[in-house]
Formats: C-alpha cells, structure tokens, sequence
C-alpha cells in the first residue's frame, strides 16, 4: 500500500483503507456519539479515513483514493438499508456525507441531494432536516463568491447541483432562491439562453408543486419574452405549457385561448396541419368547460373534417364522440342520432369493434329517450351481433332489448 504523509512528515499508513478492502470501521472508543437533537453532520471527530482532518489539502490521487472510500461507504449503506437496518444506514452515510467536505462543494452537494432523496423516502424527517440546513450553508457561502475565492472555479456547476439537491429534499423554496439567484446573474451579463432555460426550469419546478399562479406568471414572463426576441420553436412551447398550466388550474376558458394561438400558427405551416385535430378537440374540451357550447361544436366539427382526409380516424371517431356527447347533454337528440349514426360507419372503417358497439349503444339509449322503441330495439340487436364477436357486454345488450319487448 502506498504510503502517504502529510504536510508535518508524519506517515501515515493506510489513510485510505479501502483501496484494498472494506472501508475501515470506526472505532467504538472513537465514535463521537451525538445527542439526538444534533447535527451528525457537524462532528469533528477524526476519522480513519482522513486523519489529517477536512482542512488540509489533497492531491490528486489522494482525493481519488478518498473517492472510491467513500463511493464503498455508499454501497454498504444502501445494503444497509435493504436489510431493513435503516438507523445503521443513516449513520453511514453522514460519515460519508462528513467526509464529501473534503473533495470540494460540488461532490459534497450531489452526495447530499443523493442521500437527501433517500431519507426523505424513508420518512427520516430529521435526517432531511440535518442535510437540508448543510446545503443551506453551503448555499450562503456559495452564493458570496468574492468572500469564498476557492469556491469560484466551480460555482457555475455547484449553483445548478444545489437546486437539484434542495429538489431531492423536497425544499421547492430554497431550490427557487438558487435559480432566482442564477437568472439575476444570467441577466446581469446578458445571457438569454440562461435566461431562458432558468425560466423554464422556475416554471417547472412551479408546476411540479403545483403552484399553477406562479407558474403561470413564469410562462407569460417567458412567451412575452421568446416574442420579443422572435423565438418561434419557445413561442410555440411557452404557449403549450400556458393551455397546460391554465388546464390543471381549471381555467378551461384560458387555456381554449391559448390553444386558439397555437392553432393560429399550425394553420400557417402545411408541416403542422397533422397537428391540429387533436388540439382542435381539446380545445373543444375547454371550451365546452367552460360554457361555451357554440364554439366548442364548431372546435369538434372542425376537428373531425380536418382529421378524416389526413386519415386520422383515431381522432375523426374522438371528435364525433365527444359532438354526440355535448348534443345528448343539451338534449339535441336528433343531431346526437345522426352523429353516432355516422360514427358507427367511422368506427367500422377503422376495425374498431368496441367503437362501433359503444355507437350502437348510444342510437339505442337516443332512441329510447325519443321514445321509438322499434328502432332503439334494432339498435342494441345491432349492437348484441357486435358484442357476441368478441364476447363483451353480451347481457347488457340482451337485457336492453328484453327490456323493450316487455314494454310493448
């Protein structure tokens, strides 16, 4: 084993363990045993590992030594942790968390987002908190880079990793004050791809939290922006994401809008057209949520003629689907006949038997509400011949039609 000395001439032999085996132990006598209230983060306790202590310098293959220790550390962790001992898990990781000091901020911060992550499913509410308060200082620090010169080289990298890891930790606030922070400074030296991909990366994280307000405010922020700067592929994504957030937020009425500006640009571009009846639909969708009855049958007519010549009967049958649907629920009865009628045939075009049973089903109930029983009758038959093919629903229909019979 080679031997390494530190800066005072003293040897020291086997600094780093496992090069060639397990990772040495702590010794008992030497456990630094904290109360349950403290951060085991913060002892200072030597460490067989690195006995020269957190504060002096390493070399190259000193730090790759130090690496692959504590990478086995991990790895006898998560063993740990699969064998159900979750305590004896924990207790290694913060060693390994305590010694990631050692090799910079940068490799510190992933190792605790990593292991962050890992209490946090493990509902170790306390060990969140201690990793949590450790990224928060790094962060201070960090985030004064004229008072931490050596933190400089790699602070472009450590500032994107401590957002991820305030992520793992579930701290969407602090992972904000991170990226807030970065896009004052991707402003600051004018950097609008930064600008961009920071705003989008706030906007997500809103999203994923279920800030729909905030996201919100941070899509408009960006589709004002890729406008300005005439970024046609963003404007496109900024304004999906709007009729998305404005969705989830159940703002049907907005997101229709939003939907129509993107309609506007597919119509602009022969490439797009494929496009449009599937948006077409869902902003029929929107628009019957929102009350808006007259535009959202235009939307799913619309739909539809522009669907059957591309050939897309998957979304031709959607569309006369959810027609039929809103003239049934507005007691439309005779145009929700004709409708599925029609989507029978469409159905059939497209070898979609549950499709065209589900279209007799709906004749028969329309017609049983118009009370003509004889063709409500021939309807669920036509729809029995299509169930028994594939042996679904069979009794349903038998019982629709003996329900009609004993009603002569």
């Amino acid at each position: 084993m080679t031997i390494l000395r530190d800066w005072s001439g003293i040897a020291i032999a086997g600094i780093f363990a496992c090069a060639i085996g397990s990772v040495t132990p702590i010794n008992a006598a030497e456990r630094q045993q904290p109360d349950k209230f403290s951060n085991p983060l913060e002892l200072t306790t030597p460490d067989p590992l690195l006995p020269g202590g957190l504060n002096r310098p390493l070399s190259e293959a000193e730090r790759q030594t130090l690496r692959t220790a504590l990478d086995q550390l991990d790895t006898e962790a998560n063993a740990k942790l699969r064998s159900g001992n979750v305590s004896a898990a924990f207790e290694i990781w913060n060693r390994e968390l305590r010694l990631r000091r050692a090799l910079g901020f940068l490799e510190e911060v992933q190792a605790l987002g990593r292991v962050g992550n890992v209490a946090w499913v493990q509902n170790q509410s306390n060990q969140v908190r201690f990793i949590t308060n450790r990224l928060s200082a790094i962060q201070t620090q960090v985030q004064q880079p004229l008072k931490n010169q050596v933190t400089l080289p790699d602070r472009a990298q450590i500032l994107p990793t401590l957002g991820i890891a305030f992520q793992q930790v579930r701290s969407p606030g602090l992972a904000l004050k991170v990226y807030e922070q970065m896009l004052t400074e991707a402003r600051s030296r004018k950097d609008a791809i930064a600008e961009v991909n920071l705003l989008n990366t706030i906007g997500q994280l809103h999203l994923s939290w279920f800030d729909y307000p905030n996201a919100i405010s941070t899509y408009t922020e960006l589709l004002d922006l890729t406008k300005a700067r005439n970024d046609a592929q963003n404007v496109v994504l900024n304004l999906m994401q709007l009729a998305y957030t404005h969705e989830q937020a159940k703002q049907p009425a907005q997101a229709a809008t939003y939907q129509q500006q993107l309609l506007d640009i597919y119509q602009k571009n022969p490439q797009q057209a494929a496009l449009i009846p599937a948006l077409k639909i869902r902003q029929g969708d929107n628009l019957a949520a929102s009350n808006q009855l007259d535009a959202a049958e235009r939307a799913y007519q619309d739909a539809f003629q522009l669907a059957q010549p591309l050939l897309q009967l998957a979304y031709a049958s959607d569309a006369l689907r959810k027609l039929g649907s809103l003239y049934r629920s507005n007691n439309r009865l005779d145009a929700a006949l004709q409708v599925y009628e029609y989507l029978a045939g469409v159905q059939q075009q497209a070898y979609d038997t549950f499709g065209v049973m589900d279209a007799f089903d709906q004749i028969g109930q329309i017609q049983v509400q118009r009370k003509a029983i004889p063709e409500a009758t021939t309807a669920f038959q036509q729809g029995l011949e299509v169930a028994k093919q594939i042996n679904y629903r069979v009794d349903y229909f038998t019982e629709q039609i003996q329900k009609l019979q004993a009603a002569k």
